[in-house]
């Protein structure tokens, strides 16, 4: 089992908004180094819902990924904000996976604390001027941040 932490803005989709849903397609992602990640999920892994663009931002669940590779709808709705034009039905360009809820962690793990914690090397959402919306965790990195929300 592999760990991620993918991040969503709490006003657009939010753990409350996967909790009472249970699961979602996790679209929308117009990045190919983060559509490449996805990619490489397989069923059964972890992701920690990361709330971004938020005050403050943080881990606030966990996730299970339930699918992979599934064509990303919404690169062919015009009505979508994430509407590719140039993606073809017969060759689509972006797909995305099926999440699970797992669990809300009672208090939100601040990117602060995360940067006390992890160096960049470790946990790459710490590293200055990232913006990916999808990043591996070591497994390591993944028991240390489990460990300090249990505590």
């Amino acid at each position: 089992m592999a760990y991620w932490l993918m991040k969503s803005e709490p006003d657009v989709y939010g753990i409350e908004h996967l909790k009472a849903e249970r699961t979602t397609l996790w679209d929308g992602i117009r990045n190919y180094q983060a559509r490449n990640f996805m990619r490489s999920m397989a069923v059964g892994d972890q992701a920690f819902f990361y709330h971004s663009n938020s005050k403050p931002p943080g881990i606030v669940g966990l996730m299970e990924v339930l699918e992979t590779g599934l064509v990303d709808p919404t690169q062919f709705d015009p009505h979508s904000r994430y509407h590719d034009p140039a993606s073809a039905r017969d060759n689509p360009r972006w797909d995305c996976v099926r999440l699970g809820f797992l669990r809300q962690f009672p208090t939100l793990l601040s990117l602060e604390t995360l940067r006390q914690t992890f160096s960049p090397e470790q946990l790459g959402v710490v590293r200055r001027g990232n913006r990916l919306s999808i990043l591996p965790v070591a497994d390591s990195s993944a028991q240390r941040i489990l460990s300090l929300l249990e505590s």
